[in-house]
């Protein structure tokens, strides 16, 4: 992930491309902190898993937003999946929306289904 020419990381003791690529890890993958701080110190590059902590907190909305906006926009012709699930011998019901390119747009699961 390419690291954004922002004024925020300005001061900061790690370089912006350090700092997006935590961040990144973090939320992208299901990652603990403590396993972003050991892929960064796989790669040689010594930061506490409070540091990454922090990143995310500063820096983890900006990131979202921007990844949000280059995600594709749903289409304008959908459709909706309906499926019957029994987990642990109870019924549930899961509909999916999913428009023409295969994206799934909601989820919706229930124990009963409305009539």
């Amino acid at each position: 992930m390419t690291a954004p020419a922002c004024p925020s990381f300005a001061g900061d003791r790690f370089p912006a491309e350090i700092i997006s690529q935590a961040v990144w890890l973090y939320f992208r993958f299901p990652l603990s902190l403590r396993m972003v701080e050991e892929m960064l110190a796989f790669r040689g590059i010594v930061v506490s898993h409070g540091t990454v902590r922090q990143w995310g907190r500063e820096f983890g909305q900006a990131f979202s937003n921007r990844i949000r906006r280059r995600l594709p926009r749903a289409g304008d012709k959908w459709h909706l999946d309906e499926v019957v699930l029994k987990i642990n011998g109870v019924t549930h019901w899961l509909w999916r929306a999913i428009d023409q390119a295969g994206m799934v747009l909601d989820v919706l699961m229930q124990s009963r289904r409305d009539e």
